[in-house]
């Protein structure tokens, strides 16, 4: 049995029903924000895009009394981390059979401005089944229209981002937090870490660790917790430039970042309650 290959394809930052809120942050972290986009499944988002992956800010419209209205159950934050799918009918059967628990396939679409004229981009994804995992949404995409996503008007960045290089997730048990994706893609992609474990995604990496790891990382700048015992808590981002990252920072005026061996950290405070590191 042939299981899927662990590639990033998306991670997603929930604003809740305050998108307006998020895409000021967010621009001002640095990052250049796709137009405001509408999901046939009563989603908004904006997307800043890389070379191989993207950021998602997701968020239903204020006063929605349908659609995605499951986005109000979740803390602000980082809430999705979306795998690659190239057939999401493959995709689905082989983890069907090596018993993961997943839903079948779902369809939507998006009208996307390109060139002047409106097209829908389309998409499928995979989800995990309720319940199944702990600290936010787990899926995988299916893209029939990357050309409407991947455009290279959309991937320069004012803090010099390329590439997603890691996100990183609280669970008091780490070992027993990383099964799931050992079932997903092989034993072979966990491996331990200090206070927890990693699974390698393609050239990034998903660190599962515990709350007194992270805050021994990151001190202070983590996310609030809001009760939880697990979460998704952050991203590090890759830059051609720390450099840089720190002059765009300064240019949207984010408090409180601190450097410390070449890298950039921004508390969860300024970043809609998900700490972000930046690195070359």
């Amino acid at each position: 049995m042939t299981l899927p290959a662990a590639t990033l394809d998306h991670v997603v930052i929930n604003a809740r029903d305050d998108m307006d809120r998020a895409a000021d942050i967010y621009r001002r972290l640095g990052f250049t924000l796709t137009e405001r986009g509408y999901h046939s499944l009563g989603s908004t988002n904006h997307l800043a895009m890389f070379g191989t992956d993207y950021l998602e800010l997701i968020a239903v419209p204020k006063g929605a009394t349908s659609g995605r209205l499951d986005l109000l159950d979740f803390s602000y934050g980082l809430n999705g981390l979306v795998f690659g799918s190239e057939d999401s009918a493959i995709t689905y059967g082989a983890l069907a059979k090596a018993g993961v628990p997943v839903e079948p396939p779902v369809e939507f679409t998006r009208p996307v401005k390109v060139d002047g004229a409106m097209r829908d981009a389309r998409f499928r994804t995979v989800r995990m089944k309720a319940g199944v995992v702990p600290y936010g949404r787990v899926y995988y995409c299916h893209h029939f229209t990357r050309d409407l996503v991947w455009r290279d008007e959309w991937r320069h960045h004012a803090n010099g981002t390329v590439a997603i290089a890691r996100a990183l997730i609280v669970e008091a048990d780490p070992a027993a937090g990383a099964k799931l994706y050992a079932d997903m893609f092989g034993t072979e992609m966990v491996r331990d870490i200090e206070g927890g474990k990693t699974v390698v995604v393609g050239n990034s990496r998903f660190d599962i660790v515990t709350e007194s790891r992270l805050k021994a990382e990151f001190g202070d700048a983590v996310p609030e917790s809001d009760g939880r015992k697990a979460y998704m808590a952050g991203l590090t981002f890759r830059t051609t430039s720390v450099t840089k990252a720190a002059r765009a920072l300064q240019e949207g005026k984010i408090g409180g970042v601190t450097e410390k061996a070449g890298r950039l950290v921004v508390p969860a405070k300024q970043a809609l309650n998900a700490v972000l590191e930046f690195i070359e």
